[in-house]
């Protein structure tokens, strides 16, 4: 897995390539961690290149959405593939995070929230 971030009108994407499992997930969960450290709470998952996602995955999501809202913020995810939209939907994520089709949408959403 590779995490390469940028930052769009405030808000900061952080664009995963590969796989998030047990082995990825806790480098995805620091790298969330260390924006939201720095004030980043405004944060879009680019899921673009992701191709699969376990439970450990859903983990990092399920706590870093939990932290960016309590400091104020969001974690919206962007771009899902068919397969990880699928294990998003049957573990129930479909409610909990807000999916966009492209990141300049997840972006837009910040803009047409404030």
């Amino acid at each position: 897995m590779q995490i390469a971030t940028k930052e769009h009108d405030r808000t900061f994407v952080l664009a995963i390539t590969g796989s998030i499992d047990s082995l990825s997930a806790d480098e995805l969960t620091q790298r969330f961690a260390e924006s939201i450290e720095q004030g980043n709470v405004r944060l879009v998952a680019d899921f673009t290149l992701v191709n699969y996602t376990s439970s450990a995955g859903l983990r990092s999501l399920l706590g870093t959405v939990k932290r960016c809202r309590q400091a104020g913020g969001d974690l919206r995810v962007a771009a899902v593939q068919p397969q990880v939209a699928r294990v998003l939907e049957v573990a129930g994520f479909t409610s909990i995070l807000q999916i966009f089709p492209d990141v300049q949408r997840a972006v837009q959403s910040y803009a047409e929230a404030a």
